[in-house]
C-alpha cells in the first residue's frame, strides 16, 4: 500500500535513508523558534529540519517563579507534556480561569485561546515537551489585563467522568 508522501514500489533503499526516520539528539535543539516572553522554546521536528508539513515538536523551559507573557498560537492545536516541575496554566479572554499540571500530565490548547504559562515552583525549571498541529511554530503575544483571582477549573473527561 502507497500513499502520497510513501515511496512507490522501485525506489531504491537509499530514498528510506534519506527521507525515512530522523533523530534529533538533545545537544542539536534549535532555539532560533518563535518565543514568548518568560519561556524558552526550543524547536526539535519542523518542516525546516526534518520537513515535517503538519506537526511542530520541542521543548519549552520556563525558570522557577517566572511566567510567560499572554499569547495565543492562532488556528494550531497545542499539546504540552510535563516533564519536570508543576505548570500553572492561564487561560481565557482576561486570563480567568486557571488549572495546574505535574509530571505526566499533558495539556490541551485549542486554537485562538488566549494563555499564559506560569512555572508554580519558587525553586525547580519547569520542563516540558511542546507539540503543534502544524509545522510552523506560531506564537502571536498579546497584551492581556488579566484578572486579579482567575477561577480554578477541573477538567472532566466527558468519556469517563468518574
Amino acid at each position: 500500500m502507497t500513499t502520497p508522501d510513501a515511496p512507490h514500489e522501485g525506489d531504491s533503499a537509499a530514498r528510506w535513508k534519506t527521507d525515512g526516520v530522523r533523530v534529533v539528539g538533545a545537544d542539536r535543539l534549535d532555539p532560533n523558534t518563535a518565543q514568548t516572553p518568560g519561556m524558552d522554546r526550543k524547536a526539535a521536528i519542523d518542516f525546516a529540519r526534518v520537513g515535517a508539513k503538519r506537526l511542530w515538536a520541542g521543548t519549552v523551559h520556563i525558570h522557577p517563579d517566572a511566567k510567560t507573557g499572554a499569547h495565543h498560537h492562532g488556528p494550531l492545536e497545542s499539546v504540552i507534556y510535563v516533564v519536570r516541575g508543576r505548570a500553572r496554566m492561564r487561560w481565557g479572554e482576561r486570563l480567568e480561569f486557571v488549572a495546574e499540571a505535574g509530571p505526566g500530565d499533558f495539556i490541551y490548547i485549542p486554537p485562538y485561546v488566549p494563555h499564559q504559562e506560569i512555572n508554580a515552583s519558587a525553586d525547580e525549571t519547569l520542563e516540558c515537551v511542546l507539540c503543534r498541529s502544524d509545522g510552523e511554530a506560531v506564537a502571536i503575544n498579546l497584551d492581556i489585563e488579566p484578572v486579579e483571582k482567575p477561577e480554578t477549573v477541573r477538567w472532566i473527561d466527558p468519556t469517563h467522568p468518574h
